[in-house]
């Protein structure tokens, strides 16, 4: 479940996180810190794009190359930690 707020003068689609039984996480300082996290990776990526567009790169390149960079991100704590 997504929902489009305004975050920091931006509109950016932030969801109810969820821990990992599924249940929406309820500290507040946890929420602030994924959305503080998700809006800027959004501003990030939004000015990666208009820098490539703008120096004439292909913008279907540039976003598979974003996609792809969020696909192979490594799992982490992956022994359990």
């Amino acid at each position: 479940m997504a929902i489009r707020r305004t975050y920091a003068d931006k509109d950016v689609q932030l969801p109810t996180w969820l821990n990992t039984a599924g249940i929406p996480l309820g500290c507040l300082e946890k929420i602030k810190m994924l959305n503080e996290n998700i809006a800027e990776i959004n501003e990030m990526c939004q000015e990666a794009l208009e820098d490539a567009v703008l120096m004439g790169c292909d913008q279907k390149q540039i976003r598979d190359v974003l996609l792809n960079l969020v696909r192979d991100l490594q799992e982490p704590f992956k022994d359990g930690a």
